[in-house]
């Protein structure tokens, strides 16, 4: 079997944009490259965006197991970011690559793998250092 999937997703690369049956492939990942989980973070979404529509959105690029989009408690209008789970990790890299950077309702989409949240434990965010604030004084 895994003879047939290589020839498979050799026949896939070689059609011109990578469309077949409908469907958007990308070229596999290495394993070294593969997202830690299949969750994606999107991120830049329009207020009117929908669950029903984001996953329309992705659903080209595999399984789309769930979709989240966060809402405001208080307006219940969309705080612009939400999450969407596929059913695989290849998938999930695929529509990744493919999709970040895209316009979707008139809005450029942030995609990225999410990161998972733990309860309690700070969250470290990693600063690109020689940017910003180089001219800055200290006080």
């Amino acid at each position: 079997m895994k003879g047939s999937l290589i020839e498979l997703s050799r026949r896939v690369l070689s059609v011109p944009n990578n469309i077949v049956n409908g469907r958007l492939y990308c070229s596999l990942p290495s394993p070294s490259s593969l997202p830690p989980n299949n969750k994606l973070f999107v991120a830049g979404l329009s207020w009117s965006v929908d669950e029903k529509s984001l996953n329309d959105a992705f659903s080209s690029f595999g399984q789309v197991t769930e979709v989240r989009i966060m809402y405001d408690k208080e307006t219940g209008r969309s705080r612009g970011f939400g999450f969407v789970y596929f059913s695989k990790d290849v998938e999930a890299s695929c529509a990744k690559d493919a999709m970040d950077g895209k316009a979707f309702l008139g809005r450029p989409l942030r995609v990225s793998f999410a990161l998972e949240k733990v309860r309690g434990a700070p969250v470290v965010v990693p600063r690109l250092t020689g940017t910003g604030n180089a001219d800055r004084k200290t006080r």
